[in-house]
């Protein structure tokens, strides 16, 4: 490994050093005038190569020169189909932002079939496309949870529970005084429910979430599904309230989105059963 990393070419050398420390794979528009990632999202040079001192020495270059140069003479260069498909490849585990502008990286992996990485309003969680039977499986073999432990759901306003969950039987507006917040809503499914029959099998009910957290609600609305929830740690461990808790959890993941420290404690949201009429019932604290 030694060998190949002493022979590559230095924008090879420097695209590896970020990556070790956190930044996702750049990428080089037509003249180079942009730094971009490869998911599009442009950061003018000036602000980005600032806070790297070996990118701010580097002499901005066209496409024409760059292709005289010995290192990249002797390489193919590849179509944007190819490079759409390494970038893929790439961004496995990459960090970034809990920010509107990477809601496409996150919706984009979630109609993949990945699982992705999310702070809500309690704690970080994992996240992917509640009906893909796929996707529902790898977030059990992440954690190493039993298949019969069911996962929670989470869209993104409270006209969508509807869809998923009976909701008929409940006083107006208590959806709305309790979501969005850091609760989870036990209903039952129903014969109308949009959810796979392959969610949680054998079991009539489905928690609900509507975290009181920015990013995730912009994903979940942007996907317009829902999503499959669970929290973003080893079953048996404790739960995470920084995207450094779960780090070994990270490879797992299409993307990371780092919300910061989650300023709550780890209990999680509180739990309550909703399924029977004019009752509640308390199935776990937050």
């Amino acid at each position: 490994m030694a060998n190949v990393i002493n022979n590559a070419s230095p924008l090879i050398i420097l695209g590896t050093n970020l990556r070790r420390r956190g930044f996702p794979i750049l990428g080089f528009s037509p003249c180079f005038k942009k730094i971009h990632h490869t998911r599009s999202f442009p950061l003018l040079s000036n602000q980005f190569c600032s806070n790297i001192p070996r990118l701010a020495r580097l002499e901005l270059v066209g496409t024409s020169d760059l292709r005289k140069l010995p290192c990249f003479s002797a390489m193919g260069e590849l179509g944007q189909e190819d490079h759409e498909n390494l970038s893929h490849q790439w961004e496995t585990g990459a960090v970034l932002p809990a920010s509107e502008i990477h809601v496409k990286n996150a919706v984009e992996a979630l109609r993949d079939g990945k699982v992705i990485a999310v702070p809500t309003d309690t704690l970080y969680g994992l996240a992917c496309d509640a009906c893909s039977s796929g996707a529902v499986q790898s977030i059990y073999e992440i954690k190493g949870r039993s298949m019969t432990s069911p996962l929670a759901v989470c869209v993104s306003d409270v006209l969508d529970v509807e869809r998923f969950a009976v909701t008929s039987h409940l006083p107006d507006g208590l959806l709305h005084s309790l979501l969005p917040g850091p609760v989870t809503l036990v209903l039952d499914r129903g014969k109308e429910s949009l959810l796979e029959k392959s969610l949680n099998p054998g079991i009539d009910t489905i928690g609900i979430r509507i975290p009181e957290s920015d990013f995730i609600r912009m994903v979940a609305r942007d996907f317009g599904s829902a999503l499959a929830l669970t929290s973003a740690n080893q079953s048996g461990h404790s739960s995470s309230v920084c995207i450094e808790e779960f780090k070994q959890l990270w490879q797992e993941c299409a993307y990371v989105f780092d919300g910061a420290q989650l300023p709550v404690g780890r209990a999680g949201s509180t739990i309550v059963d909703l399924t029977r009429p004019n009752f509640y019932k308390i199935l776990r604290p937050g």
